[in-house]
């Protein structure tokens, strides 16, 4: 405390005056000084790293304001203009990505394309009757998941379902496996898929 007291008020009075009214020495204070600095750079390299763990793990994309708010959620106490300062020493810039979208249909294919049956007739009275099969993509930390779903027109229920980090036809192929092995449904099924399916199988008649 009386160290801190004379650092904050060595534009005020004179320096040995001090440490002898307040009885501490000159080293001592010195000491003091090089110990707060060494400490105050120790800081410094912590909230680097972490600055430097947070830029990566998130991709090259956070800048100082959600950095910074992610240093609160650890307990460090900092401005966002620190973290800003710090930020430009380190030479990280936060990348804006133009948004991706996925395509999981394409109609512009070559593969035959069997009569549309269903004709737009999205409601039947009788369950495992008419079923339609549509793909969706997941992103994710990693990547992206594409999901393959199996929907009974009559129930709404979901009949069967495939998770994959691919689209190939084995993954609409695996879904209305899974689809069929649950429901067992009799003769007449009719199984609706978008004649833009990313892929169509060649040997399912897709509406």
């Amino acid at each position: 405390m009386r160290f801190q007291f004379v650092e904050n008020h060595c534009s005020e009075f004179h320096l040995e005056k001090m440490c002898e009214t307040l009885q501490v020495s000159r080293s001592g204070y010195y000491k003091w000084r090089m110990n707060k600095t060494s400490m105050q750079q120790l800081r410094k390299s912590q909230i680097m790293k972490r600055i430097q763990y947070h830029f990566s793990d998130h991709n090259k994309r956070y800048g100082s304001p959600k950095t910074t708010r992610l240093l609160h959620l650890k307990g460090f106490k900092i401005t966002e203009r620190t973290v800003s300062v710090y930020m430009r020493q380190m030479k990280l810039r936060s990348a804006v990505s133009r948004m991706y979208r996925v395509q999981t249909t394409d109609s512009k294919h070559n593969h035959p394309v069997a009569p549309n049956t269903l004709n737009q007739q999205f409601k039947t009275l009788k369950p495992n009757s008419v079923w339609v099969t549509d793909i969706t993509y997941i992103p994710c930390r990693g990547g992206r998941l594409y999901l393959a779903s199996v929907l009974d027109l009559c129930t709404r229920e979901n009949v069967g379902w495939r998770l994959s980090n691919h689209m190939e036809t084995s993954l609409v192929l695996d879904a209305l496996q899974a689809a069929y092995t649950a429901k067992r449904p009799g003769q007449g099924l009719l199984h609706h898929l978008d004649r833009g399916s990313h892929r169509p199988p060649k040997s399912m008649s897709s509406n």
